[in-house]
C-alpha cells in the first residue's frame, strides 16, 4: 500500500509524524509495521497512562506467568513487560532510524512518574532503562519540573538521547532548551560524539485549551469567550520562535553544531481535540513547521488521512500575533501563570496514578500467577 497523501504531504513539510500509543497487540498484529508502512509513522511515544491501558491485554500473560515463576517483584515485572515492548519497537523502527541517521526511527519510554520532582533519582533510572532497552534509537522520556531540568542536563552529558516531556509554557521550554545545550557541553568535555544525542521538547497543546477554554467560560464575557480555542496553537507557536531563537540564530548552539550537535526538535504532544466544537486535524494542520514533531494518538491519524489539509508551513511569522493572543488573555483576567502551573501538576499527577494502577493491577496478577504456580 503507499503511504497515504496527507500524512505524506505532512512528512514532506517537515513535520515527522510519531503514533503516539504502543502495545504488544500493535506490535503482534503487525499493525504498527502497517502504520509505518502506510501512514508515514517514523516515531512511538509512550507514558505511563499508555503502558496502564496496554498491560492489561491477554498477550502479557504468558510473560507474566513466567516472571511470577520467578519471584519477580511489581516494579522489576512492569519494567521487564515494558522495555521489552520498547525494545521490540526499536528495532521494527531501525529501518526509519537508519534512513534518517538517527533523526527519526525513535522510540520514547518515561522514568517512574513518581521521581517527577527528584533529581538523583530520574537520573539513576533513566540510566538504567538506557541500558536495559540497550538501542540506540530510544528516547528517554523526563518530565520538565524544576527537579527534572538538571536530570536532563546530566543524562544528556551521559550522552544518552532525551525526550523532555510535560512542556506546557514558554518559559519552561526556554528552561529547557538551556538544559539540554548545558548538557551537551558537558557531554563535549566528557568525550561523547555529539552527533549521536537527540532530544526532543514534547510541548503539550490541547490540554492548555481545555484549562484556558474553562476559565474563559467561567468569565463569560464577549471579549473572554471570543478567545475560546485560540491559546493552544498560540503557545506552541510562541514555543517554536523560542526554538528557532536558539537554534537557527543563536552562538551557543552554533558552536556545538560545528562538534555535530543535533537541534532539539519541539515534538507537538496532547495533539488529541478534546472539545468536538474544534476540527478533529486543529493539533496537527495548524503546527506545520520545519525540524518539528507531532504525535498523535491514532484517532487523530486517520482524522489528517482522511481530511487533514496541509498548506505549508502554519507557525513561521505568528509569533507577534500569538502574543497578542496572550496579551489579550492576561488582558480578560486569566492568569496564565497559573494556568500552567495547574497544568504541570495535574501532568504529574495524571501519570502518577495512571501508574500506581498498573502497579495495582499487576501486583494482582503477579499473585494470581503465583496461586496457580
Amino acid at each position: 500500500m503507499p503511504q497515504n497523501q496527507n500524512l505524506a504531504d505532512l512528512s514532506a513539510a517537515g513535520v515527522s509524524v510519531w503514533l503516539d500509543d504502543l502495545s504488544r497487540a500493535r506490535l503482534e498484529s503487525g499493525n504498527l509495521a502497517q502504520l509505518v508502512a502506510e501512514k508515514s509513522v517514523v516515531g512511538v511515544t509512550t507514558n505511563p497512562s499508555i503502558f496502564q491501558a496496554a498491560l492489561k491485554g491477554p498477550e502479557y500473560r504468558t510473560q507474566l506467568h513466567e516472571l511470577a515463576g520467578h519471584g519477580a517483584n511489581v516494579d522489576d515485572t512492569v519494567r521487564a513487560l515494558t522495555t521489552d515492548d520498547v525494545r521490540a519497537a526499536c528495532d521494527l523502527l531501525a529501518p526509519q532510524y537508519e534512513a534518517t541517521a538517527g533523526v527519526d526511527g525513535r522510540v520514547s519510554i518515561e522514568v517512574d512518574p513518581r521521581l517527577a520532582h527528584e533529581t538523583d533519582a530520574t537520573v539513576a533510572q533513566a540510566v538504567e532503562l538506557w541500558k536495559i532497552v540497550d538501542r540506540p534509537n530510544l528516547l528517554i522520556k523526563i518530565p520538565a519540573t524544576l527537579a527534572g531540568l538538571p536530570a536532563i542536563t546530566r543524562v544528556i552529558a551521559e550522552g544518552i538521547s532525551v525526550n523532555v516531556t510535560l512542556i506546557f509554557s514558554v518559559e519552561r521550554h526556554k528552561a529547557v532548551i538551556d538544559a539540554y545545550l548545558a548538557g551537551l557541553e558537558a557531554a563535549q568535555a566528557a568525550g561523547h560524539d555529539l552527533s549521536k544525542i537527540h532530544s526532543v521538547a514534547s510541548f503539550f497543546v490541547s490540554r492548555v485549551d481545555s484549562e484556558i477554554d474553562a476559565r474563559l467560560d467561567a468569565l463569560g464575557t464577549d471579549d473572554a469567550l471570543a478567545l475560546r480555542g485560540k491559546a493552544g496553537l498560540a503557545n506552541a507557536r510562541l514555543a517554536y520562535a523560542a526554538y528557532q531563537e536558539v537554534f537557527e540564530q543563536g552562538e551557543r548552539f552554533a558552536a556545538l553544531a560545528r562538534s555535530g550537535a543535533r537541534l532539539q526538535r519541539p515534538l507537538w504532544a496532547s495533539t488529541g481535540v478534546k472539545n468536538p466544537a474544534y476540527p478533529d486535524t486543529l493539533y496537527v494542520t495548524e503546527l506545520v513547521a520545519p525540524d518539528t514533531v507531532n504525535t498523535m494518538p491514532e484517532k487523530t491519524m486517520d482524522a489528517v488521512a482522511d481530511h487533514g489539509t496541509v498548506s505549508g508551513d502554519t507557525i513561521s511569522g505568528t509569533a507577534a500575533a500569538s502574543q497578542q493572543v496572550f496579551d489579550q488573555l492576561t488582558g480578560v483576567g486569566v492568569s496564565l501563570p497559573e494556568v500552567f502551573d495547574t497544568l504541570e501538576s495535574e501532568g504529574v499527577e495524571k501519570f502518577e496514578a495512571s501508574w500506581n494502577e498498573l502497579l495495582e493491577a499487576i501486583s494482582g496478577q503477579l499473585a494470581a500467577a503465583a496461586d496457580k504456580g
